[in-house]
C-alpha cells in the first residue's frame, strides 16, 4: 500500500514564512541604495533597497512618509528601520519601513542616542527636577535668532494673548559651528541677570524653526543641555517642528512642539482672563441673588406665621439680618472686583515700566553720566600733564646751560663745535668759539699753557 504524502497549501506555507521572519528578525536597521522608486497617488511609496550582493523590496506608507526625516529618492544611500515581513499575495519578502534617513545622518543619530543615554543616566532629564511655569509671567526671555520667522511668530502670539508681557530678546546664532556656545551663554546670563546687567525674566523660551537634523544639531550639544539643567529659571524648549526632538527638549522643564506653541504655553489668553472675571462677577451676583431669594422666602414664611399684632416686632431682626447679609454680599463682590482691577492695573504698570522707550531713556541717561565722567577724567588728566610739563620746563631753565651763561660763564668750543676740555689739545692757530649768553665770539689761539 502506497504511503500518503502530507502537504500544506501555498497560503499556509507563505504565512509560516511570514511568521518565521517576523519572529526571528522582526524590526531592524538596514542600509543600502534606493532604486526603482514608485510613488502612488495614495501617498504610499514602493522601492528597492540594494547593495552589491542583494536587494529587498520596501514599502513606505503615507503616514510614515509624512513623519520621516528624509524622503526617498532614486540613487539615495539610505538607512531604514522597519519590520521584515512577507507580502502574502505574491509570496514576496519585503521591508515595511517605519523610519527613513540619509545614511550620512547615521553617525549623528548614534551620537544623539549616546549623549541622551549619558545625560539621562546623570539625572538631567529627571521629571522630579522640572520647574513649573509661572501662571502670569511679566517678562519672558527669548533665546533665538533675531532674523528668524520663529521670533516673529512668538512676538505676534505674545502680543495678541498677553499684551502686558514684556519680551526680552537675547539674539543668538541658532545654526552653524560654535552656535551652541552662544546659546549656552545666553541661558546662563539670563539665569543670572543681575550680574550681567540684563532684565530679570520669569521664564525663558529657547528655539528656532524647523530644519534637518544637522540644522538643529546645536541644540543637541552637551553644553546647551547642562546650561538648561543649571538655570534657576523655567525653560521651554521649542526647536523645529512637532516631529523633531533634540537633547534640549529632554533637558528643559517643558517641551513645546513649535515656537508658536511655546508662546501659547507660557502666557494666558487675555480674552480668556476677561471671560473668567466676567464669570466670577456673574457667579457672585447669582450667589447674592440666591441668598436674597432664600432669605426673602424665610421672611415671607415668618410673616405669615406671626400674629398681626406681633408682626413688626417679629420681623425686625430678620429685616436687619437681611440688610446685613445683603451689604456683606455687595461688599464681597465689590472687593473681589477691586482686587481684579488692581491686578490689571499692576500688569499695565509693569508693562509701561518695561516699554522699550523707557528702557532706552534709562540707558541714555546712564550713557550721559558715563560720558560726563569720562570728559571730567580727561580734563583732569590733561591738567596734570600740563602742570608736570611746566615743572620740567622750569627745571630745565634752572639747571640748563642758559642759566649758567646768564651768570657770566661761557663755554669754549673747537671749530667742529665740540667742547674744549683739555688745554694741551689746543694748538697755536686753532680757531676757538666762545659761547656766551647773548652770542658767540670767534678767536684764534696764540699760545696755550
Amino acid at each position: 500500500m502506497r504511503e500518503e504524502k502530507k502537504s500544506i497549501t501555498v497560503t499556509r506555507l507563505v504565512r509560516r514564512m511570514r511568521n518565521l521572519l517576523e519572529i526571528e528578525i522582526g524590526e531592524i536597521w538596514v542600509e543600502g541604495e534606493i532604486s526603482n522608486l514608485r510613488r502612488q497617488s495614495s501617498g504610499h511609496c514602493y522601492f528597492t533597497l540594494k547593495d552589491e550582493g542583494a536587494q529587498v523590496s520596501c514599502v513606505l506608507f503615507r503616514g510614515t512618509a509624512g513623519r520621516a526625516r528624509a524622503q526617498p529618492e532614486d540613487g539615495m544611500q539610505a538607512r531604514l528601520f522597519g519590520e521584515v515581513s512577507v507580502y502574502e499575495a505574491r509570496g514576496q519578502v519585503q521591508l515595511v519601513v517605519k523610519q527613513l534617513e540619509d545614511a550620512g545622518m547615521g553617525d549623528l543619530q548614534a551620537k544623539f542616542e549616546a549623549l541622551k543615554r549619558k545625560l539621562d543616566g546623570e539625572g538631567l532629564f529627571d521629571s522630579a527636577l522640572k520647574k513649573p511655569l509661572p501662571k502670569f509671567p511679566k517678562t519672558i526671555g527669548l533665546v533665538t535668532s533675531p532674523t528668524g520667522a520663529a521670533l516673529q511668530d512668538m512676538l505676534n502670539i505674545l502680543t495678541r494673548r498677553a499684551p502686558w508681557v514684556q519680551p526680552v530678546l537675547y539674539p543668538v546664532q541658532v545654526q552653524g559651528k560654535g552656535a551652541e556656545r552662544g546659546i549656552a551663554a545666553a541661558i546662563r546670563q539670563l539665569g543670572d541677570a543681575k550680574n550681567h546687567d540684563l532684565p530679570e525674566v520669569d521664564v525663558i523660551i529657547i528655539g528656532r524653526g524647523g530644519g534637518s537634523m544637522e540644522d538643529l544639531w546645536n541644540f543637541n550639544e552637551e553644553i546647551v543641555a547642562r546650561a538648561i539643567h543649571e538655570c534657576p529659571i523655567p525653560i521651554v524648549s521649542a526647536v523645529g517642528h512637532e516631529i523633531d526632538f533634540t537633547i534640549s527638549d529632554f533637558a528643559a522643564d517643558v517641551r513645546a512642539p513649535t515656537p508658536s506653541a511655546a508662546a501659547e504655553l507660557v502666557v494666558p489668553d487675555a480674552e480668556e482672563l476677561r471671560g473668567r472675571v466676567r464669570q466670577s462677577a456673574s457667579a457672585v451676583q447669582r450667589a447674592m441673588q440666591s441668598r436674597l431669594k432664600h432669605d426673602a422666602a424665610i421672611l415671607s414664611s415668618a410673616r405669615r406665621a406671626l400674629m398681626p399684632r406681633d408682626a413688626e416686632r417679629a420681623l425686625r431682626d430678620p429685616i436687619l439680618e437681611l440688610d446685613r447679609v445683603r451689604q456683606e454680599l455687595q461688599n464681597a463682590a465689590a472687593s473681589h472686583l477691586e482686587i481684579l482691577r488692581g491686578q490689571l492695573r499692576d500688569l499695565n504698570t509693569v508693562h509701561a515700566a518695561h516699554h522699550p522707550a523707557k528702557v532706552m531713556q534709562r540707558r541714555s541717561e546712564r550713557l550721559d553720566q558715563v560720558r560726563g565722567m569720562l570728559e571730567l577724567a580727561g580734563k583732569r588728566g590733561i591738567q596734570r600733564s600740563s602742570d608736570k610739563l611746566q615743572h620740567l620746563a622750569t627745571l630745565i631753565r634752572t639747571l640748563g646751560p642758559d642759566s649758567t651763561f646768564a651768570r657770566g660763564f661761557s663755554i669754549t668750543l673747537d671749530e667742529s663745535g665740540k667742547p674744549v676740555k683739555d688745554v694741551t689739545k689746543v694748538k697755536q692757530g686753532d680757531v676757538l668759539i666762545s659761547q656766551l649768553a647773548n652770542g658767540k665770539i670767534i678767536s684764534r689761539a696764540e699760545s696755550s699753557n
